[in-house]
């Protein structure tokens, strides 16, 4: 198809799929809409609501992308564990059930119970920072994707990022909460059109086979032992990451517990079939032997040809937009009702997502080394949560605030380590070692931490967890 082989189609790809959003983007919201995404009539979301909201806001554009780097360098090893992260939904469940058995209307509710305001501040700098992140990194998708389409257009990045960025902003300015949801079962289904035909594609390809798929070792110098390793970090960081994504979280608080449990279930295999069978894309080019060009951009442009690369691009550019609308109506709770800078209206919702947009469109000029790392980072700065999470869920004890800011303070230091992984004094601590051996390292030093906190105010002045 000589159309697809032309940049602009991914210019009106954008446009009629903005349309539609702007279609079905509800004209009037009220206030518990906007924030809690109830229906004009105060209703809840139906289950097929809720499993494909939380689908398309988990497959966003930097975990597709992700996957499939992580995929070309390390293989097999590589793509399983990024879709490891994908458990999320089943132990994100879990947390949502128990907090929700113990009267809580949010992690917010939960830990300002527990540990007061300090608990509750502490919490909502991490998942400003969680926003701030999605936001940005789903925006450097958009820019690469763009830049590759127009190499001679200078602009085409930043531009890109602006236009997207304001698109974003207007439909998901209209409704709110209730907009992202309606617009995510929209952009999932066209997600699923667009991507199974690219995989289908592939696999009927003359150099495609499964058994080389999971066989497949990667291009790096050392295989796929650093995707291995990954793999333990993905299981380290699994428990803890749910908690600190907001939007996963909101949605577990607004529909009854049973629809609750089944969208979690369903969004889990079916979110994870996706996300693995994205990475596919980035282990093919791997077994093939195409040289990394531009985040694979150009790589898939070589080897597909223009329909399957547009169709790859379409995925991207869709779970990008359907995240940012989401992004932005956690952004909006998270200032009025946690943060409490404002009244809860629908136009104070609207002038903090406008904050939040603008903040991760500027991050965007800062340039990015690779999109794994704000999910390395972001995950390693969550896991203060696991060992204050485990204690109250599993052994029915809380621990003394004491103990939960050590566990605060070393997972974000553990954060920062990562982040700064490659200065002098950080090195000191690692000797050289592989990026991905460095933050399974941390990790499990995050957790000892923890854990050791933990238990010593627990054995000093600990306490048993309340329940509703």
């Amino acid at each position: 198809m000589t159309i697809l082989a032309h940049p602009m189609s991914l210019v009106y790809f954008i446009g009629i799929v903005t349309i539609f959003s702007l279609v079905i983007s509800p004209r009037k919201v009220s206030v518990t809409g906007f924030f809690d995404g109830t229906s004009h009539k105060g209703a809840q979301p139906g289950l097929w609501m809720l499993i494909l909201s939380q689908v398309t806001t988990w497959i966003f554009a930097r975990s597709l992308m992700n996957a499939a780097i992580l995929g070309y360098f390390y293989g097999f090893a590589g793509t399983l564990a990024y879709t490891c992260y994908y458990l999320s939904f089943l132990t994100g469940m879990y947390i949502v059930i128990q907090m929700r058995k113990r009267g809580a209307g949010s992690v917010q509710d939960w830990l300002g119970v527990h540990f007061g305001k300090t608990g509750h501040v502490a919490y909502n700098v991490v998942i400003a920072l969680r926003l701030l992140s999605e936001v940005f990194a789903n925006l450097i998708v958009v820019g690469l994707i763009f830049s590759a389409a127009f190499p001679a257009v200078e602009w085409a990045k930043t531009g890109s990022v602006l236009i997207l960025a304001i698109v974003g902003l207007v439909y998901s300015a209209l409704g709110g909460l209730r907009a992202s949801l309606r617009t995510d079962v929209m952009q999932m289904l066209v997600f699923l059109v667009v991507f199974i035909l690219a995989f289908g594609a592939m696999i009927l390809g003359d150099s495609f086979s499964f058994g080389a798929i999971f066989a497949a070792e990667g291009v790096h110098a050392q295989a796929s032992r650093p995707g291995w390793i990954l793999v333990a970090v993905a299981f380290l960081q699994v428990f803890s990451y749910p908690a600190h994504d907001p939007v996963m979280m909101d949605r577990g608080f607004i529909a009854d517990e049973t629809t609750t449990r089944k969208s979690f279930i369903h969004a889990f295999w079916l979110s994870a079939m996706c996300i693995f069978g994205f990475g596919m894309f980035g282990i093919q080019a791997g077994i093939m032997g195409a040289a990394y060009e531009g985040q694979l951009l150009g790589t898939w442009q070589v080897m597909f040809g223009p329909t399957v690369y547009f169709l790859i691009a379409a995925s991207l550019l869709i779970s990008a937009m359907s995240t940012l609308d989401s992004a932005l109506a956690s952004a909006a709770r998270l200032v009025i009702d946690e943060f409490k800078v404002a009244p809860r209206t629908v136009p104070n919702g609207r002038i903090a997502m406008f904050g939040f947009m603008a903040a991760g469109a500027l991050l965007t000029l800062w340039g990015n080394k690779t999109l794994f790392d704000a999910v390395a980072v972001s995950g390693t700065a969550s896991m203060f949560l696991t060992p204050v999470l485990i204690m109250a869920f599993v052994f029915n004890r809380i621990i003394p605030l004491w103990s939960f800011l050590v566990a605060y303070v070393a997972a974000a230091l553990g954060a920062a380590a990562y982040m700064y992984r490659g200065t002098e004094f950080v090195q000191l601590f690692f000797n050289g070692a592989h990026k991905y051996d460095q933050l399974l390292y941390i990790c499990i030093a995050v957790l000892i931490i923890g854990f050791t906190a933990s238990l010593i105010g627990i054995a000093t002045q600990g306490k048993l967890a309340r329940r509703a």
